[in-house]
């Protein structure tokens, strides 16, 4: 995608194929006060194995960039986030911004976050988090101190987990649509 001039581009990302699966996500910000996020989730299950990048190229002055992923891996599947914010020269007084989780909910699970800033500009601000880990038992304990299920106390986990994504995604029916197949990818 290309922004120029005061545009803003935004990109929600529902990545729920059940193969195995190579995305890269470009967005051009080339004009000054242009801005984009682009924000994905992703459900790895089996054997799946995913790569997933979002780079956000900003060469004009005050542009904003924001990129949020999170995944959540089943069974055996493997992901890798590629976080990728690049401020080329002339970009002064741009904003670069990144957040990769990945939550693994099983021992052969594995997940990698890569935050990557490139900065070509003095004037500029720029940060990033990144996160892989499983979920914490005593969290688990206290949902299922309550009566909850595991299986139900896990959903929950995974669903306030994603929330962050999916929350965001402006069109109801693409938000509702996105939560069914994040509930079928998961049980």
């Amino acid at each position: 995608g290309v922004a120029e001039r005061d545009a803003k581009l935004d990109w929600a990302l529902g990545q729920m194929n059940d193969g195995n699966t190579v995305s890269e996500n470009i967005t051009y910000l080339l004009g000054d006060n242009a801005t984009s996020e682009a924000k994905a989730v992703s459900v790895g299950r089996g054997k799946q194995t995913q790569n997933f990048t979002s780079s956000i190229r900003q060469y004009g002055k005050q542009t904003d960039a924001y990129i949020l992923q999170r995944g959540v891996m089943k069974g055996s599947a493997t992901t890798i986030f590629n976080a990728i914010g690049k401020i080329e020269h002339g970009g002064s007084k741009s904003n670069s911004e990144q957040e990769s989780r990945v939550l693994m909910l099983s021992e052969n699970a594995r997940g990698d976050a890569n935050p990557i800033l490139l900065i070509d500009e003095d004037d500029v601000t720029a940060g990033h988090a990144a996160s892989v880990g499983r979920v914490d038992p005593l969290q688990m304990y206290y949902l299922m101190s309550r009566g909850l299920k595991q299986e139900e106390a896990e959903r929950l986990v995974i669903h306030g987990f994603l929330a962050p994504v999916v929350s965001q995604i402006p069109i109801e029916s693409v938000r509702k649509q996105l939560t069914q197949v994040i509930e079928r990818k998961v049980n």
